[in-house]
């Protein structure tokens, strides 16, 4: 994978690609070259098999403004329909991207985290927070829908229909100790925890069986417009295949033995 990237960060080391967003100095808003940069970076890492996990961290104790003011919404006021929906097509592509890299992404969540920052938390696999963690789905707030990228399908599926309606409805920022108790959050730790803590768990998953974790990530996102009996057979036929794997039988050997696997994504 590229880390040499244009507009944002990429660090890639050990399995592990740390991505965060630029101009610290402005909480890190997103332009149409940085949404499209993502999603093509995204798209690209479904078949590259040398990252096991991603880190979207924050820069400068912000995770992201959103949409920038100047670089995006001014320009949108001026588009006509067909232009918007390029625009809110190649937004709604990143979502999608992120969904099907196959490969668990982790947001690390400080300070700031409104509108398509906090939409790259949500479509992210786990979260963690600062306690100033602010995270607010501000569509609302600015004359436009809260199904924007996705929201209205996902964020109801982690915190729940009325949880949900009401950051779509009122716009207003849930704190770091709402999102944990609403499972929006996987935990919350101190800020000079907050990379640490996420890099920890990007390395376990990096370490662990990466086509079996490519293929739970599939099957969660799947899953959500199927019936029970269709998920079940979904994952009899995903499981089977996984079955075939080296990394399966590497898990035995090593039980066997006594010893820990040492998985090799295959």
């Amino acid at each position: 994978m590229r880390s040499d990237t244009t507009h944002f960060h990429c660090e890639i080391a050990d399995r592990i690609a740390t991505l965060s967003l630029a101009r610290p100095e402005r909480k890190n808003p997103l332009t149409f070259d940085s949404y499209a940069e993502l999603r093509d970076w995204f798209r690209d890492l479904h078949y590259d098999d040398t990252v096991g996990a991603v880190v979207f961290a924050p820069n400068g104790g912000n995770f992201s403004s959103g949409g920038d003011v100047h670089d995006i919404i001014g320009p949108l006021t001026e588009m006509n329909m067909k232009e918007l929906l390029r625009f809110t097509r190649m937004t709604g592509d990143l979502v999608k991207a992120m969904l099907n890299c196959g490969k668990p992404i982790i947001a690390a969540v400080d300070g700031v985290c409104a509108g398509a920052g906090a939409i790259i938390a949500m479509a992210s696999d786990l979260r963690i927070s600062t306690p100033d963690a602010k995270t607010a789905f501000l569509f609302n707030r600015v004359g436009l829908a809260g199904c924007d990228m996705g929201a209205c399908a996902i964020l109801p599926r982690i915190i729940g229909q009325g949880r949900a309606a009401e950051l779509l409805y009122l716009g207003r920022s849930m704190s770091a100790e709402e999102g944990l108790a609403w499972g929006f959050f996987n935990r919350v730790v101190d800020r000079d925890r907050l990379i640490a803590t996420a890099q920890d768990m990007a390395a376990r998953i990096a370490a662990g069986p990466g086509f079996a974790n490519m293929m739970t990530k599939t099957m969660l996102a799947q899953e959500w417009s199927m019936g029970l009996d269709q998920a079940i057979e979904a994952e009899a036929q995903a499981q089977a295949i996984c079955m075939q794997g080296q990394d399966f039988h590497r898990a035995y050997h090593a039980f066997v033995g006594k010893q820990k696997p040492i998985f090799e994504g295959d």
